[in-house]
Formats: C-alpha cells, sequence, structure tokens
C-alpha cells in the first residue's frame, strides 16, 4: 500500500498524518526537539511505522509523498542563527534596510507613534559594515543613467569575503525594471566566491518598494545557508532511509513547493505551520458546503488565527517577521502568543498569560520535565478538562501535583485566590485574549460573524474552542477529525503552489472622465501572459502537467497619492477595453466594502502596480474516505467527573473520540478524549459527530 506522510514540526510538538491510497488516515504526535528537529521527526515516523507494522525504512519505501512543514526558517530568523550576509546595494542608499519606514515601525504600536524615543528598531541581520555600496544608477523607466562600476563592484565584493560572509544579498535601485547589474553582480560574485549564496531582489521579488524589496531580499539571503544545508540534510537522511517519492515543504503562499525552490526561496518558508493548517481547511471547508471559515490553531506555543472567505483563504502581499517586512504573497494568518504552554504570572496586581511560553523543553509544570511557571496546560489540568494519566493517549503521563505547586505559587497565592479559581482565571484570560483576537479580525476588518464558522484544530484548541469559539456569534464551532494534525495533514493535502510578481507602474491621471481609455490593455495582457507561462514552465519543472495547472491572476491597485494597495483578481484571457472598465470599478467596489461607503476617489486617478499570478499544480493525493454512520455513543462513555467551567465543578461525561461512530450527538457539558487532544463541549453547548468523524459543536436548540 502507498502512503501519503505530512510532519510539521511546531514548537513545542511534532505531528505526522499519514494517509493510505483507501483514503484511511492515521495520526502521531510526539514532542519537538529544539536542539535537533531531526530526532523528533525520526520519532513520529517511527510511531507511524509501528502503527502499520513495519520498521521506518519500509515504511518511507512505499510513501509515495512527503510533506512538511517546518519553523526552520522562522527560527533562524527570530534567535538570529541565519548566515553572516552581506548587502550590495546602490550608492547612496546603504542606510534604507536599517531605516526602514516610518509606518513599518509605527503602524498599530500605540504610543510609538507619538513616541518616538519608544521606538526600538530591530536586532540587525546585517549590520551596516556588511551593507556595501556601488556605483550604478537605472532609473524609473529602467534605463542605465550610470554604468555599473565593475572594479569598484568587485573591491566591494572582496572587503565582503574578507569579513567572512556565506551569503550576499544584491538589491540595487529599479533593478525590477532592468535587473543587469544585479545580473552582472551575481557574475562577479561567483567568480570570487562560487561557494557563496547569491540572493537578487530582481529575481526574488521584482515589485517596487526599495526598503520592503530589499529586507526581503536580505532576509532570503540570511536563511538561504541554513536552510540549504537543513533541507539537504534531510533530503539525504530521507533518501538513507529510502524514502520512495518526492519531498515537499510547505510554502507560505498557499501550497508545497519542492525542496530545491525552498532552498532557492527560504523566505517563503516563513509561516510554513501555520499556512498548512488553513490550507487544510479548504477541503474540509467544501466537503461541509462551508464558505466562511474562522481557522484557529492553538498550539503549545501560539494562538494561530486567519480567515476563509469566499471559499479562499485570504492572501496578503506583505508581512511582517522579526520587525522585517516582506514583499512575498503570504496567507494571512495573525499570531498571538497563547498556547497551552503559555505563562501565567502576576504583574503590578493584574494577572497576564503569555507572551511567553514553556515550549517544549522545559514545558508546563505538569510535565514534571522542571518547568516551574504555571501555564494554561497547568490550568487545564487542575480544572478537570485535561486527565493527567490520558494525555497524548497515555504516552506522556501529567503530574497534577506539580501543576498545583506552580499555579499556588505564581498565581493563586499572589493575588489570594483559591487554587480553583486562579486555575479558572487563567483559562479565562486566554479565552478572552482569543476571543478578542477574533473579534478584530471579523468585526474589525468589517465582517459579520454570523456569516462564519470556526474550525478549532492543533492540540489545544479543541480544549478552548467552547469558550472563545460562540462569543462572538458564529454559526458553529467544528473541530476537524485532523485536528490533532491539522497543519501537518496539510502538507499532505495541499497542491503544489508558484508564484510570481512584476511591477509595472501604469496610471490614470486625475480627473479623467473615462480611466479605462489611459490604460493599454494590451499592455497589461502581455505582461500577465508572461507571468502566466513563467508559473506554468516552473510547474512543468516539477514534473506537472499543463492540464493540472490552475493559475489565477491578479494586480495591486491604489488611488494616486496613496499607499493602501488592493490585490484585484484579474479574468483569464485577453483584456478589452471592457475588461480594464470593469477592473477598475471592481478596485472602486473593494475600496468601499474595506474602508466605508464614500471612500473610493476616481477623481485622485488609479495606479496599477504590480501584476501577479499564482498557480497551483494539482497532485495525485488519497482523500478522507466517510465512515458509517452509527446508532448511538453509549459504547464511547468512559464515565465522568468534576470539571470546573465557572465557580463551582459540574459533572461532566468523558468519551473515547476516536470511538465516538458519525451520527453521535453529545449533549454538553462533556469531553472528548482523542490520542492527540481533549474536545470539550460546554454547559449549553451540543457536539454531533458527522461522518467524516469531525464533530460540530453548536449552542442547543441551534443545531
Amino acid at each position: 500500500m502507498r502512503y501519503h506522510l505530512g510532519v510539521d514540526v511546531g514548537g513545542t510538538f511534532t505531528d505526522a498524518a499519514v494517509l493510505d491510497e483507501s483514503g484511511g488516515a492515521r495520526f502521531f504526535k510526539t514532542p519537538t526537539t529544539p536542539d535537533d528537529p531531526s530526532v523528533g521527526v525520526a520519532e513520529v515516523i517511527r510511531l507511524a511505522a509501528a502503527s502499520v507494522g513495519v520498521t521506518p525504512d519500509v515504511l518511507l519505501a512505499d510513501t509515495a509523498y512527503f510533506g512538511l512543514g517546518t519553523t526552520a526558517a522562522t527560527n533562524a530568523l527570530l534567535e538570529r542563527t541565519g548566515a553572516t550576509t552581506g548587502v550590495l546595494t546602490t550608492r547612496g542608499f546603504r542606510d534604507g534596510l536599517l531605516i526602514q519606514r516610518t509606518k513599518g515601525q509605527w503602524a498599530g504600536l500605540g504610543d510609538e507613534v507619538t513616541h518616538y524615543s519608544r521606538r526600538r528598531p530591530p536586532d540587525p541581520i546585517v549590520p551596516r559594515g556588511l551593507i556595501k555600496e556601488v556605483t550604478e544608477r537605472v532609473d524609473y523607466q529602467g534605463r542605465v543613467v550610470v554604468p555599473l562600476d565593475e572594479d569598484g563592484a568587485r573591491a566591494a565584493i572582496d572587503r565582503l569575503l574578507e569579513a567572512g560572509v556565506a551569503a550576499i544579498a544584491v538589491s540595487l535601485l529599479w533593478s525590477f525594471q532592468n535587473p543587469a547589474h544585479e545580473q552582472r553582480l551575481r557574475e562577479l560574485i561567483r567568480e570570487s566566491a562560487p561557494q557563496v549564496y547569491v540572493s537578487l531582489s530582481s529575481d526574488l521579488v521584482p515589485v517596487i518598494g526599495e526598503y520592503e524589496r530589499t529586507a526581503t531580499t536580505a532576509i532570503n539571503a540570511y536563511l538561504g545557508p541554513v536552510i540549504h544545508g537543513y533541507l539537504g540534510e534531510l533530503e539525504k537522511s530521507m533518501a538513507n532511509q529510502g524514502l520512495g517519492g518526492a519531498l515537499r515543504i510547505m510554502d507560505s503562499g498557499g501550497g508545497v513547493i519542492t525542496a530545491a525552490d525552498a532552498a532557492a526561496q527560504p523566505v517563503s518558508i516563513l509561516t510554513s505551520g501555520p499556512t498548512g493548517g488553513v490550507l487544510a481547511c479548504e477541503p474540509l471547508a467544501e466537503a461541509l458546503g462551508e464558505r466562511n471559515i474562522i481557522t484557529t490553531d492553538m498550539g503549545g506555543t501560539s494562538f494561530d488565527v486567519s480567515l476563509i472567505v469566499d471559499g479562499r483563504p485570504i492572501v496578503t502581499t506583505q508581512s511582517e517577521v522579526g520587525q522585517y517586512h516582506i514583499v512575498k504573497p503570504t496567507i494571512n494568518v495573525t499570531a498571538i502568543g497563547a498556547g497551552g504552554g503559555s505563562i501565567a504570572r502576576v504583574e503590578d496586581g493584574g494577572l497576564l498569560v503569555g507572551p511567553r511560553s514553556a515550549g517544549a523543553r522545559p514545558g508546563p509544570a505538569c510535565y514534571g520535565r522542571g518547568g516551574r511557571h504555571a501555564t494554561v496546560t497547568d490550568a487545564d489540568v487542575v480544572l478537570g478538562i485535561i486527565d493527567p494519566d490520558n494525555f497524548l493517549g497515555g504516552r506522556l503521563r501529567l503530574e497534577r501535583t506539580l501543576a498545583e505547586a506552580a499555579i499556588r505559587e505564581h498565581v493563586a497565592e499572589p493575588l489570594g485566590m483559591t487554587l480553583e479559581a486562579a486555575a479558572s482565571a487563567i483559562k479565562t484570560v486566554a479565552d478572552h485574549q482569543m476571543a478578542d483576537l477574533l473579534h478584530a479580525l471579523t468585526i474589525g476588518k468589517g465582517y459579520d460573524p454570523r456569516d462564519f464558522v470556526v474550525f478549532a484544530y492543533g492540540g489545544a484548541g479543541p480544549t478552548h474552542c467552547h469558550a472563545y469559539g460562540f462569543e462572538l456569534g458564529v454559526r458553529a464551532v467544528i473541530v476537524p477529525a485532523t485536528a490533532t494534525v491539522h497543519s501537518a495533514y496539510g502538507a499532505v493535502a495541499s497542491d503544489l503552489h508558484r508564484a510570481f510578481a512584476l511591477t509595472d507602474l501604469m496610471r490614470t491621471p486625475p480627473f479623467a472622465p473615462n480611466a479605462a481609455e489611459f490604460l493599454d490593455p494590451v499592455r497589461i495582457t502581455s505582461i500577465l501572459q508572461e507571468l502566466d507561462e513563467r508559473a506554468r514552465q516552473s510547474m512543468r519543472s516539477a514534473g506537472v502537467a499543463d492540464d493540472a495547472v490552475v493559475v489565477d491572476r491578479f494586480v495591486d491597485m491604489r488611488y494616486r497619492y496613496q499607499v493602501n494597495e488592493l490585490m484585484i483578481p484579474v479574468p483569464a484571457g485577453t483584456l478589452d477595453r471592457h475588461a480594464v472598465e470593469d477592473l477598475l470599478a471592481r478596485f472602486d467596489r473593494k475600496y468601499e466594502e474595506l474602508f466605508g461607503k464614500g471612500a473610493a476617489f476616481r477623481e485622485a486617478g488609479i495606479e496599477l502596480v504590480t501584476f501577479r499570478v499564482s498557480a497551483r499544480g494539482r497532485v495525485p493525493k488519497p482523500v478522507l474516505r466517510p465512515r458509517e454512520v452509527g446508532n448511538g455513543s453509549d459504547s464511547a462513555r468512559r464515565g465522568e467527573r468534576p470539571v470546573h467551567f465557572a465557580a463551582a465543578p459540574l459533572p461532566t461525561a468523558v468519551y473515547r473520540g476516536e470511538e465516538l461512530p458519525g451520527g453521535s450527538h453529545i449533549a454538553g457539558p462533556a469531553i472528548l478524549e482523542y490520542p492527540g487532544t481533549t474536545v470539550v463541549i460546554g454547559p449549553g453547548q451540543a457536539g454531533r459527530v458527522d461522518q467524516w468523524l469531525n464533530v460540530i459543536i453548536t449552542l442547543e436548540g441551534t443545531a
């Protein structure tokens, strides 16, 4: 039997989803090993192999596809463990990477808008001494104004090599209009040091925005040697163990990419793990007939939220990681430090939860690995929500006494509360933090939560969704059958993805009565067709046939003299004047949807800034099979225990979740225990298990 294997290396746990050709699925979870993540990957593969009665090498030899979600790039950037990197830039623009943009430091940061002294720039990934200027100049139309001074460039390269750089980023002014100087610099670098990792902005992100383009290119170079080595070792290890199929890496933008592409563009996998979870929600939403989803992933370290609107995840063209701004298309995921391992502490007489986390090591106090701080998981144990003897299916026994001691010392005694009241306070604060984030991303962005359902996954999401999920008035909260390893499942369920972009600024004059007359549909079509062909060629190189490729086209648009851009879909085929008029009208409507009726300002003129294509190559994959619907849940019931949902404990039914047949109905309060998570159905709520074994939770009387 051929298997499809997905692995996600998270901050606390490493997860695996194994699908066979018949649609059967098996899920596994083991603690992440931060010092060497490959150890955790090997262990979760060992667990998967043991479950089917074979050795890991036999399982891998029979694996047709291996998808990986990894935090390697994110960790290297946040922990500043990337390669020593140099930057080559146009003379006079040396400090752009260090200055950044005012909006990049200030937007949304409260007092820092008016108190510049509070601004804290990021720890530089490239110190000023390793940023070298070269004499050259290309203008905004791509014309060479000043030729490249090759002797000066060689001297700058030599100084970087003498400083011991392992990577060089090249980002010149207006290089996206004419990349010749950047390409020549790459040749000069390779003449002197062919082993040095080189990243060109004109290859990676040929888009307008000097700082963002330089930051993206510098980060790519900074991560390049680390990720190249990491993936190289992984491919070698998997090959030595007999992996029979292709290795794919979860990309931040909407699918998986080849290991070679990930090594060449590691900036593309910075949000690899969270993206996998969002993409795993797409086929599930389609199967359930849901178009609008709030995806919520609560793991051990963070709480990640995204939106799927009209069946498609929201993609952003700019994101921020480690206080640097990146211009690569990314599934829009917002995260806060609220996970099972989030640490609770008392400061200034008040209770705070997160953003610091106990992580995988030492972990929450109840893990018995030396953790002494109270965490959300410790609170769940004390409240009776999590059974200490049945965590991870009994593979990790938790110590309730250690959880009690940590909460008593760090929360209960400082606040003069009972143990149970302190544990309840920890959980309540964390739940409200998560609910506040959902509020900000729906109501705060103009969406009506009543049009949405919540998908809750991750190790802790199903445990807390009964609380954070219903505060907004959503119709239902759904815990996928794959919840405990949802991001790993996303690495299996996703298609191959590539995105290409090019800035070619076009604009209409102010107060033009018919703005479309000033935009050339032939030029627009030509640019999009060129990007389309590049995308299809990349898919052919990865072995995907043309008839299995779906290409979406977009253009970033804005009103003149403004900075807010919107990405507007462009229909397939050759554009004419009517298509351009429709494009402008859709931009106006979208702008008013986001910023309010009457906000559109066509009189200022409209700019078409950056053209984009996003290609998805359909790859064969197993589909989860539906199960037969049963007649009841009594056989899965294992008794009841008191659980603190409020001031007093309530008798709460406990079920073996994996034994619940499709069609089961469960009245709250109830707890469904799975090997990798605990699903909580709160008082006044009801749960239903559907034919795919998803748990659908609604308020009583609303199902």
